[in-house]
């Protein structure tokens, strides 16, 4: 019997390939022989892993990752923050600082810039802005005012800001800067007016009122008050003052003067002066009428040359309007006229 022995080659082919999809792709996959190790010595402590891909980080448009022990170990890059300005302030922003998956236990740090970050300053831990960036300027979610945020301060007017947030979480766990968020201040701004109406309405120039006649021992009230309007962004509010050119009602053709004082017209002989009636806005402020002008009843306070205050807001108000009204009085012996008159200054002043 022969018997015959056949040897046959079979060739099959490999193909290889780096794993990969549309927006992720593994550079390198070998591996090592798995598990972690950990050296210490007095001065000294080691911490390493085996078994992780290597060479450079992988990454898209909307992800990035990077292989050994510390990139494991970092926290995660805040969410975009929210910046906005919600009340046209010319001086500070409001930033809310999204944490993501972070613990409870994280810091955040900000970075502000005018300049897309081509330089960039840090919020401290004051809400104001600087150039160096401490340990004691990384806080917490709850410290940077949580879901409500905070305002950071010292900003200048009519200015693009961007800022971004980093995250902080134990020892070699400082992530990069998360995604920019953007917002602007607006410019310093007041706007004042003012109405003469007997009712609350918008009236245009000249501004006149009249007492018509003035009735001896009599009180008797302008026909119509004088509206004013005030509305700033002034971070300190702004005031409403008051002036006039005679310091009373003056008559050229008696060469006399019913002068102004601050009084009670129901018990004084003779007299003249303002008092405040009404003061609201829409927000802000609020808006309130100023000692000696804040009486009632016949009581009035002076009007002459000297410039005084009679409406005030000690905050940014929105809508602020107020009233004032005239009143006099005037003697049995009062020399009569038709030529009794006055002239009123307003002004309005806004402290930023």
């Amino acid at each position: 019997m022969n018997i015959r022995f056949v040897t046959a080659l079979l060739a099959i082919p490999f193909f290889g390939a780096l794993p990969a999809s549309t927006n992720y792709q593994l550079h390198n996959y070998g591996y090592g022989s798995g598990g972690t190790s950990n050296a210490t010595s007095t001065n000294y402590g080691l911490n390493a892993s085996t078994g992780e891909t290597s060479n450079v980080e992988s990454s898209s448009t909307n992800y990035k990752a990077r292989s050994g022990t510390q990139n494991a170990q970092q926290a995660h890059v805040p969410d975009v923050p929210t910046f906005t300005n919600p009340a046209n302030y010319y001086n500070k922003l409001k930033f809310v600082v999204i944490p993501g998956a972070n613990p409870t236990d994280t810091l955040f740090s900000i970075a502000i810039s005018t300049d897309n970050f081509v330089s960039t300053q840090y919020v401290q831990s004051d809400n104001t802005v600087g150039l160096v960036r401490g340990i004691e300027d990384y806080q917490s979610y709850a410290t940077w005012g949580g879901a409500v945020g905070q305002l950071v301060t010292g900003l200048s007017p009519s200015t693009t800001y961007k800022i971004k947030v980093n995250a902080f979480q134990g020892r070699f766990t400082e992530t990069e800067y998360g995604p920019v968020s953007t917002a602007a201040t607006v410019a310093p701004n007041i706007t004042f007016d003012i109405d003469v109406s007997a009712v609350d309405a918008k009236t245009s120039p000249p501004y006149t009122t009249s007492f018509n006649n003035l009735l001896p021992n009599t009180v008797t009230s302008a026909a119509q008050k004088i509206w004013v309007d005030i509305i700033t962004n002034a971070e300190s509010g702004a005031k409403v003052y008051i002036s006039s050119l005679n310091g009373g009602l003056k008559s050229n053709t008696n060469t006399f003067t019913l002068t102004s004082a601050t009084a009670d017209l129901s018990v004084a002989a003779t007299g003249f002066g303002a008092q405040g009636s009404t003061a609201t806005q829409t927000a802000g402020g609020p808006l309130t009428i100023s000692a000696p002008y804040n009486v009632a009843g016949q009581n009035v306070a002076i009007i002459n040359p000297t410039i005084r205050e009679i409406f005030s807001a000690s905050a940014p108000i929105t809508a602020g309007r107020g009233s004032l009204t005239l009143m006099a009085k005037a003697a049995a012996l009062t020399p009569s006229g038709n030529d009794y008159q006055e002239t009123l200054t307003l002004t309005a002043a806004a402290s930023f």
